[in-house]
């Protein structure tokens, strides 16, 4: 293999494919980058054996071949090239890197032994703009399991028709359930994705109505974002039956202005952030809710007006819960909905159905 190219898009194509690399394996092999050069083209692909991303670069390549480089490595040396033209040639079990009267030499692995990417027959996909999918993904995947014990939850379960798309994410003491328009579909399907999947896609994404078609297996997504090829395996087992979660009836309905109550709960909060236990106490009562956190450090107490309709109630939640939800939505007013000081709360907009989120209270004595 040899070949000249632009040092800038060289250590950018490196950036993009090196999210699928893995150091957290005893296969090797997984911590590479493949560089494949072919006509006038470079192709680098990386993957961790669940998720897979290749792009391309324009390269004058004198001669065709492929090698796999350490990619952890490569990409740090590369990103202080940026503004250099810089040749790559394959030198017995090396690969030879010069630029300026300057050269340095890298170890390869076995070409033979990087696995290979599945490719899905396009056939069944839906379409969606970029600027929604971004949405769904971003107001979403917060609420995804981060530890083991349900590996399911670990990912985002896409129900998909052929107007809509919803995206669940719960972790077992909260739950996001968000709802996009989708452009077509050819298919009405559920598939679980990796969260890391669809974190790397949301890199990709641009704020545009520009649209994207994501393909569909029994096993695999694959989607092309602007010239990236995005490739996941699917997670396989049953999700958890979300909508039995909801509750259907409530018996108290409290509407507040969004700005206001993200600087107070962030207000509030710094006392139970600094003790660490993040549970901040709701009192709601005469169109106003009194939100209290106590500590060892102090207590802080605030007043936010509200739209108060049906019971009193005092209830506690964990404070980064709310913070969480608030940082996503844009709405000026959003409707919180609660039964008892035990029961699950849902926050959803005013107008619409284009989220539900869930919480699960915290019990609190004498608090």
């Amino acid at each position: 293999m040899e070949i000249l190219c632009d040092g800038l898009d060289l250590s950018n194509a490196i950036l993009i494919v090196s999210k699928a690399t893995t150091s957290k394996t005893p296969n090797s092999i997984l911590e590479g980058i493949k560089i494949k050069a072919k006509e006038d083209k470079l192709e680098l692909s990386a993957t961790d054996a669940e998720l897979s991303i290749i792009t391309t670069i324009k390269a004058e390549v004198y001669k065709e071949g492929e090698v796999v480089v350490p990619g952890n490595f490569f990409g740090n040396y590369l990103k202080r090239l940026t503004n250099e033209q810089i040749k790559l040639t394959l030198v017995d079990n090396q690969l030879k890197v010069s630029y300026n009267d300057s050269e340095g030499f890298i170890q390869i692995y076995n070409v033979n032994e990087f696995p290979k990417i599945p490719q899905i027959e396009n056939q069944d996909y839906f379409e969606i703009q970029q600027n929604l999918f971004k949405q769904l993904i971003n107001k979403s995947t917060f609420a995804v399991a981060t530890d083991d014990s349900r590996p399911i939850l670990k990912g985002v379960l896409l129900e998909v028709n052929k107007t809509t798309i919803n995206a669940v994410a719960l972790d077992g003491y909260r739950m996001a359930v968000v709802k996009k328009q989708i452009s077509n579909s050819n298919i009405e399907k559920s598939i679980i994705v990796p969260q890391k999947t669809l974190k790397e896609i949301t890199n990709l994404l641009q704020d545009s109505e520009d649209k994207i078609k994501i393909y569909v297996s029994d096993n695999f997504l694959t989607v092309n974002i602007n010239g990236v090829i995005v490739v996941s395996r699917l997670l396989d087992g049953q999700f958890a039956d979300y909508k039995s979660i909801i509750p259907t009836e409530f018996s108290t309905f409290c509407v507040v202005n969004k700005e206001q109550f993200e600087s107070t709960l962030e207000r509030v909060s710094l006392i139970a952030r600094f003790d660490k236990n993040n549970i901040v106490k709701f009192d709601i009562k005469e169109n106003n809710v009194l939100i209290t956190s106590n500590g060892d450090i102090g207590n802080i107490k605030e007043n936010l007006p509200a739209n108060l309709k049906g019971n009193d109630l005092v209830i506690a939640f964990n404070s980064r819960y709310f913070a969480d939800i608030l940082k996503v939505t844009q709405e000026e007013f959003v409707q919180i909905e609660l039964n008892t000081s035990f029961s699950p709360c849902v926050v959803k907009p005013i107008e619409g159905d284009e989220y539900i989120y869930l919480i699960l209270p915290v019990r609190i004595a004498n608090y």
